[in-house]
């Protein structure tokens, strides 16, 4: 079994997450840009035709990177979302009503982008009502973003969405504020409106995605909680014990496991005894998406136990170069081992050989 290297394998994971974000951003400019295009902003430095155009260059720039968005999302492989979840809302097993909301979000913007090209052919009338929908799916993305993505808790995360509430809600309040030809009843309802809709998404974030255990009410499967650390502790108790102090190097061998998930990741396990050095026992758990010949790294846990001892060293694989793993594990205590390991892997027989190089270091 060939082991596919980690560095690229949580390139999708982080891809999808900024270019999200990044998509959230530049939709929040846009909607602003707009508000300011329908009051006729203007100054001597900053003409309307500037806005407009700028107006339209982020919505599609916007646009553009909700695609790649989606298209990173599906490559991912984290769980099985695919390009049907994408257009069509709800079907998905991985945060339905969430996810379906992106869905919403996107196919409202694809909407407009149609519109947009046949607005000679439908009219301007028909065409103003369907560009309404750019406001609409706003609070819709808003809310996707929030309710889908694992950074919703981080304070950066926060910033973002507090920045494109503020942002929107002011421009919202100039559009029904600035414009004279609006009726003062419609003045007043969408100001309402303009001041409901964000407190309504506060409150219920504060409510959902900021407490914990959100990924499991939101409908993530059981199968994906708790998956970024895999490695099983050993029924140790650590006591004080003479641990390795110095770099040593030992050959191992083991045995093989390879199990598929219910949500089609594959699993992989590695357990081995190591012959020489400080000796002892060691484990290496790997989740990844299956390869040909390998795995694509997503999640990953090691425990290793020197001889003669209840200690546990427990950490993650830092990196996958073929059938060599690099490991980076420490103790309770601080003490800490860098593994390097050259693996020899018999998939037939189901066994694993080969050496392993510690290096001690400071956690």
């Amino acid at each position: 079994m060939i082991l596919a290297a980690a560095g690229n394998a949580k390139t999708f994971w982080y891809l999808t997450r900024g270019l999200g974000v990044a998509a959230l951003l530049l939709l929040t400019a846009s909607v602003a840009l707009g508000v300011l295009t329908a009051v006729r902003w203007k100054s001597n430095r900053w003409p309307r035709f500037v806005t407009a155009g700028l107006h339209r260059n982020l919505t599609l720039l916007s646009i553009c990177l909700i695609v790649v968005h989606v298209v990173t999302t599906v490559a991912d492989g984290y769980t099985t979302i695919g390009l049907k979840d994408a257009v069509i809302p709800f079907l998905s097993s991985y945060r339905p009503v969430w996810l379906g909301l992106g869905a919403i979000a996107f196919d409202l913007l694809l909407a407009l982008v149609a519109t947009s090209l046949l607005r000679g052919r439908i009219g301007y009338r028909a065409w103003r009502y369907i560009h309404w929908l750019a406001y609409a799916s706003w609070p819709v993305a808003l809310v996707h973003a929030l309710g889908t993505g694992s950074d919703a808790r981080v304070g950066w995360m926060q910033v973002v969405g507090a920045l494109s509430i503020g942002v929107v809600v002011l421009a919202a309040l100039a559009r029904f504020g600035l414009r004279s030809d609006v009726p003062r009843t419609a003045q007043l309802v969408g100001g309402i409106v303009a001041v409901l809709a964000p407190v309504a998404i506060i409150a219920w974030y504060q409510s959902g995605p900021a407490q914990r255990g959100w990924a499991k009410r939101a409908g993530t499967p059981t199968a994906l909680l708790g998956s970024r650390r895999v490695a099983v502790v050993p029924r140790a108790i650590p006591v004080s014990v003479s641990l390795p102090r110095s770099a040593f190097s030992a050959t191992l061998r083991g045995t093989l496991q390879e199990t598929n998930a219910p949500n089609g990741l594959l699993n992989v396990v590695i357990r081995a005894r190591l012959h020489g050095g400080a000796g002892g026992s060691v484990r290496v758990d790997l989740r990844g998406q299956a390869l040909q010949g390998g795995v694509s790294m997503m999640a990953s846990g090691v425990s290793y136990v020197p001889a003669g001892t209840r200690t546990v060293y427990l950490g993650d694989v830092t990196a996958l170069e073929g059938q060599s793993v690099f490991a980076d594990v420490t103790t309770h205590t601080g003490a800490r081992l860098q593994l390097a390991f050259s693996l020899d892997i018999n998939t037939v027989k189901k066994i694993v050989t080969g050496t392993v190089d510690a290096t001690p270091g400071t956690a």
